[in-house]
């Protein structure tokens, strides 16, 4: 399953790098993708388990970025 989400207050290039490569050391994730300039994350991971997935990017991405919020609509 492939979705993509809107990031509010993602402040560099450097910190979505970061986190788009933690995102891709997860288990189940097929691939990731975080841009700075479109403030959008594009996640391709496990139907089954895509929730839990979600969830754990989440984690990664506040560690990195503590203010920035994925908007999960």
């Amino acid at each position: 399953m492939k979705k993509t989400y809107k990031l509010i207050d993602l402040d560099c290039a450097n910190c979505a790098r970061k986190m788009e490569d933690a995102i891709k050391k997860l288990d189940g994730v097929n691939d990731a993708s975080v841009s700075f300039l479109t403030q959008k994350l594009t996640l391709d991971a496990d139907d089954d388990r895509f929730e839990a997935i979600l969830a754990e990017a989440v984690r990664c991405c506040k560690r990195v970025e503590p203010d920035c919020e994925i908007v999960l609509k």
